[in-house]
């Protein structure tokens, strides 16, 4: 493989200053998306030109059509046709129902991806708390739990577990994992339901008598998207070369899963009355947003993974303490789906000994699997979703912490912390 200059990383080092910068010094221009998208263009069009010129042409195809593309319709189908679903009603936001509320999306991402989870609990969650005045710190842990480390599970709770999956670890291979999930999402529910309560304490008694007086018994309409749902989820387990073989690269197959997700989107679309979606102030805003973005990190993190991947067999990386946290480390700022395979492939030139798992050693494999997963928490792009229900509670008017914010207020405070401790326990 060729090798890339360290300078070819700079675009993607200004790709991550302008989403933590300009929202704080051009607030205005940053609001509008067509100048997210301009800024992403910019910052990848000298990382294309350069990729050309080394004769790494191909990498740009293989981002464009079979990460971005893939990556943008499974997170749209969802975005979709989790919008056509409403929860209405408005439970009582005392601190132990937004507890549960966080578990069962812990226990649903692991079973129709993060992504999923968060898209169809996002909304009913703003809505049971939003006559509570102190609730940013609820959609921090929603992402730690609900749209990161809840997805531990199963292949189908994060990508970097299907792309192990992929490769040769059994479907029920994951459930070796439930010891980490448990211990993450108890912590962080745990931590989060004294938080939860400490800001309790400080809502003032016409918030909370509001509240109450407001309650409603849960009901769901637009039914018919779990079945869409159910169709999407189904299409990710089982629609991939391991099953059809046909699917490979530089042929239309290729594209069989996402065809059937635009299908179930479209479906979603022409089945879901317009009130529904009105009752859910749909809008095309955030997605549109994590496209703009994500399409200047896929190009400008190229030449980071071509970096890393002729690099890494000199960075000394050989125990499962070591793999785990530099796994997650580059996940945290890169997609964690290319990491999480780059390390598999240097563990795979290790000597192997012991219980294999894909062809690698099985502790390497937890601590792969375990890194990636959760540490896509770390920030607001470690993991797709995460963006995605930021811009989602900014929607309805939630005050976020900017990116930097994000990390010294909450991830390195809260949730660094306890991936250490999970790392000396398990």
């Amino acid at each position: 493989m060729h090798s890339v200059s360290v300078y070819s990383t700079i675009p993607f080092i200004l790709m991550l200053l302008s989403i933590a910068v300009l929202p704080l010094v051009a607030e205005k221009f940053w609001e509008n998306n067509k100048n997210k998208l301009i800024v992403s263009v910019i910052l990848s069009i000298p990382v294309i030109f350069y990729l050309i010129l080394n004769q790494l042409s191909e990498h740009i195809i293989h981002t464009m059509f079979f990460d971005y593309v893939p990556f943008l319709i499974l997170l749209g189908s969802l975005f979709i046709i989790t919008g056509g679903i409403h929860i209405s009603g408005n439970l009582v936001a005392k601190p132990l129902t937004n507890t549960i509320f966080l578990g069962i999306g812990a226990i649903l991402a692991s079973f129709m991806g993060t992504t999923g989870a968060a898209m169809l609990l996002i909304r009913p969650l703003i809505n049971t708390n939003k006559e509570r005045k102190n609730k940013s710190h609820i959609i921090l842990f929603f992402i730690a739990i609900v749209a990161n480390c809840g997805g531990l599970l199963t292949p189908l709770g994060d990508p970097p577990l299907f792309m192990m999956y992929l490769r040769g670890a059994s479907f029920f291979w994951f459930f070796k994992l439930f010891p980490e999930w448990l211990l993450a999402n108890f912590i962080l529910l745990t931590i989060f339901y004294f938080v939860d309560k400490h800001y309790y304490k400080q809502e003032s008694e016409i918030s909370i008598s509001n509240d109450i007086k407001h309650e409603k018994n849960i009901s769901i309409t637009g039914k018919i998207n779990f079945l869409f749902l159910a169709g999407v989820v189904l299409s990710i387990a089982f629609i991939n070369p391991a099953y059809f073989p046909i699917m490979h690269e530089n042929h239309w197959y290729t594209y069989l899963r996402e065809i059937f997700l635009v299908l179930f989107s479209l479906l979603s679309l022409k089945y879901t009355k317009k009130t529904v979606r009105n009752l859910n102030h749909f809008s095309w805003h955030p997605i549109e947003e994590v496209a703009y973005l994500f399409l200047g990190i896929f190009f400008t993190m190229i030449p980071c993974l071509i970096y890393l991947n002729t690099h890494a067999a000199n960075l000394g990386i050989q125990t499962p303490t070591l793999f785990y946290f530099i796994t997650g480390l580059l996940s945290s700022f890169l997609d964690n789906t290319p990491t999480a395979v780059t390390f598999y492939e240097l563990a795979k030139g290790l000597p192997q000994s012991g219980n294999l798992v894909a062809g690698i050693n099985e502790t390497l494999m937890k601590a792969i699997s375990t890194g990636a997963v959760f540490f896509g928490s770390m920030t607001y792009i470690g993991n797709g979703p995460n963006f995605l229900v930021k811009t989602i509670a900014e929607h309805y008017h939630i005050k976020m912490p900017n990116f930097f914010e994000y990390m010294y207020k909450f991830s390195l405070l809260i949730l660094l912390p306890l991936f250490i401790l999970i790392s000396f326990i398990l």
